[in-house]
């Protein structure tokens, strides 16, 4: 993203970046044309180019524009005077929500970990989950000094069980590939059982972790 972006007024940055968004989220990084974003953006390519550096500038802005609001929805874990499951559970219940709400972030998200360029994929990882993994590490290891979590457990591999199961979670209530699977596994009507699947997780993650 360069100064000129930066610039110009926020009702203009957050139409470019909706339209960048969805076609992101409709075609994936490596089908998605720079013309069909501008656009649906109401500006040149030109511009745009003016506006960011490349395309991968441009998707790792809107990835990082919207994944702000995932480590927000992370910080719960940072309350450190929660029992870790009562965390968890909030984070469930707000991943239910928000999903919901914002299935362009979902889309966008589950795009990036389908990335068949190596060195992509991996650029894009580090560069999205790494906040990510320093919160889980944080909050799994206070929970084990104060006895809320096994002590012989290893908290850098458990933060990736607990952040992909939170994942695919998030994945089920926004992509329809995996919506459909959540049904094949738990119901046709497994989106009308909020309680249910919060219950059933917990009762997973309790048998784990304690």
């Amino acid at each position: 993203m360069t100064s000129t972006f930066q610039n110009l007024p926020a009702e203009k940055q957050a139409r470019i970046l909706r339209a960048a968004g969805e076609e992101f989220a409709l075609r994936g990084f490596e089908n998605a044309k720079m013309s069909a974003i501008a656009r649906a953006a109401g500006v040149s390519v030109g511009s745009l180019y003016k506006y960011f550096d490349h395309k991968q500038d441009m998707y790792l802005h809107v990835i990082r524009s919207s994944i702000a609001e995932m480590e927000q929805l992370l910080q719960i874990l940072s309350h450190t005077d929660v029992d870790i499951i009562v965390k968890t559970e909030r984070i469930l219940r707000e991943i239910q929500r928000s999903s919901r709400k914002n299935p362009l972030l979902m889309k966008l998200y589950a795009g990036t970990a389908a990335q068949n360029d190596p060195a992509l994929a991996a650029w894009f990882a580090r560069e999205i989950e790494t906040s990510a993994a320093r919160i889980y590490r944080q909050a799994i290891r206070e929970a084990q000094q104060i006895g809320d979590i096994r002590p012989d457990i290893d908290a850098d591999f458990i933060a990736f069980v607990l952040h992909s199961q939170f994942m695919m979670l998030q994945f089920s209530y926004a992509c329809d590939y995996h919506t459909e699977r959540l049904k094949i596994y738990a119901g046709e009507d497994i989106a009308r059982r909020d309680d249910f699947v919060v219950e059933q997780m917990l009762k997973f993650l309790k048998n784990g972790l304690r």
